[in-house]
C-alpha cells in the first residue's frame, strides 16, 4: 500500500466513522462555522477544564475532507493543554498553506494533499478555524 493510499484510507475512515461526533452535553462552549463555497456546516463544542481541552465534539454536514479534518482534529487536541492545541492548529494550518511539512502531525498528515486544491483547503481548515475561535486566538485568517 502506498502512502497516498494509506492517506486516502485514513480520510475515508474518519469520514464514514467520525470520532467525537455529536453534541457535547453538560456545559462548555460552542461555535458554528460555515464554508459558503460548498455549504459545509460545522458546530464545534469544547469543554475546557483547568486550561485543558477536557472534551471536544462536533456535528454538522460536510464533504469527506471537512468531516475527516474535524474528526482528526478532535482526536489530536482532546486532552491537550490549550497552548498545545493552538500549536497543533498553527502547525496544521501552516501545512495547508504550504509553509511547513508534515513532521509531527501524525494522521493529520493525511490531509497534506489537499493543499494542491485551494477550494478544498477551506474544507480542511473549517473545523480548525472554529477551534481557534473557541480557544480565543482572535483570528479567522485562513489559508
Amino acid at each position: 500500500m502506498s502512502l497516498e493510499e494509506l492517506y486516502q484510507e485514513i480520510i475515508m475512515d474518519h469520514y464514514r466513522r467520525p470520532r467525537n461526533f455529536g453534541r457535547l452535553d453538560g456545559g462548555g462552549q460552542a461555535v458554528e462555522h460555515e464554508n459558503p463555497n460548498c455549504g459545509d456546516h460545522l458546530e464545534l463544542f469544547v469543554r475546557l477544564e483547568d486550561g485543558v481541552i477536557g472534551d471536544i465534539r462536533f456535528q454538522g454536514r460536510g464533504c469527506a475532507i471537512s468531516t475527516a479534518s474535524a474528526s482528526l482534529m478532535t482526536e489530536a487536541v482532546k486532552g491537550k493543554k490549550v497552548e498545545d492545541a493552538r500549536t497543533a492548529m498553527e502547525a496544521f494550518l501552516g501545512m495547508l498553506r504550504g509553509e511547513r511539512g508534515t513532521d509531527g502531525l501524525g494522521d493529520l498528515a493525511a490531509l497534506a494533499g489537499v493543499r494542491q486544491f485551494p477550494l478544498r483547503v477551506k474544507c480542511a481548515a473549517l473545523a480548525w478555524h472554529a477551534l481557534g475561535e473557541l480557544l480565543g486566538d482572535g483570528r479567522r485568517a485562513g489559508p
